[in-house]
């Protein structure tokens, strides 16, 4: 059965930072899907004679868009969102690894983890890049979970051996194994994959990177995610527990951990080096705003990572971020670049490809999802304006697309996630 969606439809299938004409609309389009992918996108009457036998979705009181695709998110860290006037560090001690530390408790993780995934669901997220849990059986939860509701996941448990509370610490062995075993259950199982991840090399010993390296090499197609130069006090440290590296980067990649599968977090403190090395190894950066913001870290050198021909995908960085919504973080990047001394100018079109198809590249999905394009999953978004709201003004009054999708991206707190498909699928969102 072919199903057509019709309404307003905007995507990416292009790079706005390299290709003007990236973003393509249409104001009266229809998207089609047969058996979870996307079979054709276009004017509405083209696709309505193309497939005339169609059951057919009227969603032209809203926007249809592409799944949107987190590249970094904490499972754990729902219930912090919100904790004000702390630092990086603080913010870890006193905020957030207390909670992390009760995810021994499997039946507290279980509910977590349902929890977690819903929310991505309900703010029109579709995959996720997810650091995982300190404790094996928390992690598992989160696979299990994510299974569930059918939600594309890459994550992996979470491992530290210093630094952190003492709960949260593991050994180089047991970190070994536990991971492997994750890994053969759940890596490449349907829409699930593997995320190999330290925490920061603040909490992780040179045995444990050694591990982390073991794993990466051992299953080459797994990925690997962590934190870097995202506080100055975080970046001393490091400097202080590595002597022998000239930055930060370094600490992982000494162990073989930066290459075209690894995703970094923040990045908000690059030195040139780390910036050449970055873009020689083809790694990304999962660029965090909210959470730069709120936490006081400072403003992401955006337009250095675009001189250096760095990839970067927009993250949501919950809990040291204000919410799920990826449109949200796409507004706080635009509003950093403004007032930042060397900002670039974003527009509607670089932050929708920020919050989708930006992120599907560099998770390497990019072949999967990211965009509307023919052959590509059915990952889908319907958003609506609230009733009487002023993005409903919007709505009804702006003459393009672009210009809506700058009102949507604006005044996000009043579009509505109406309805979500996973590979063609709609999902339960309530």
């Amino acid at each position: 059965m072919t199903l057509i969606l019709r309404g307003l439809i905007a995507h990416t299938p292009h790079n706005p930072f390299h290709r003007a004409e990236a973003l393509e609309s249409f104001s009266d389009g229809a998207i089609a899907l047969q058996e979870g992918k996307i079979a054709a996108v276009g004017p509405y009457p083209q696709i309505h004679r193309r497939f005339p036998g169609a059951q057919l979705q009227d969603c032209r009181d809203g926007l249809l868009l592409p799944g949107l695709i987190d590249t970094h998110v904490h499972y754990p860290q729902t219930r912090v969102i919100g904790a004000m006037g702390y630092t990086l560090l603080d913010w870890l001690q006193q905020r957030t690894l207390p909670l992390e530390a009760r995810l021994s408790d499997n039946r507290l993780a279980r509910e977590l983890a349902r929890e977690f995934v819903r929310l991505l669901l309900r703010n029109g997220t579709t995959t996720a890049l997810v650091f995982g849990s300190h404790f094996q059986g928390a992690t598992a939860n989160l696979f299990g979970a994510a299974e569930d509701v059918g939600l594309r996941l890459l994550a992996g448990q979470v491992c530290s051996d210093r630094m952190l509370r003492p709960e949260l610490h593991t050994t180089p062995q047991r970190s070994y194994e536990e991971q492997k075993m994750l890994i053969q259950r759940f890596h490449n199982r349907g829409k699930l994959k593997y995320a190999v991840t330290p925490r920061f090399s603040l909490s992780a010993s040179e045995g444990l990177l050694e591990v982390c390296q073991a794993l990466f090499e051992e299953y080459p197609d797994v990925h690997f995610t962590s934190h870097i130069n995202e506080n100055r006090e975080e970046i001393r440290a490091v400097a202080e527990l590595f002597p022998w590296s000239a930055n930060y980067l370094e600490t992982y990649d000494r162990f073989g951990l930066i290459g075209p599968r690894s995703v970094l977090a923040h990045n908000v403190h690059p030195t040139e080096p780390e910036l050449t090395r970055l873009a020689e190894a083809q790694a990304a950066i999962a660029h965090c705003p909210s959470s730069n913001a709120f936490i006081g870290s400072g403003i992401f050198p955006l337009k250095r990572h675009l001189q250096h021909g760095i990839r970067f995908g927009l993250g949501s960085d919950v809990g040291g971020g204000t919410g799920f919504s990826l449109l949200k973080e796409g507004l706080s990047a635009y509003i950093a670049q403004r007032y930042a001394e060397d900002g670039f100018p974003l527009t509607p079109a670089h932050l929708l490809y920020l919050a989708t198809r930006a992120g599907a590249e560099i998770l390497g999905l990019d072949r999967e999802i990211g965009d509307l394009s023919p052959g590509k999953a059915a990952d889908i978004l319907y958003l609506r304006p609230e009733p009487e709201s002023t993005l409903e003004v919007h709505f009804r009054h702006l003459d393009s697309v672009e210009q809506l999708l700058g009102s949507l991206f604006t005044l996000h707190g009043e579009a509505r996630v109406e309805k979500v498909w996973l590979e063609g699928r709609e999902a339960v969102l309530r």
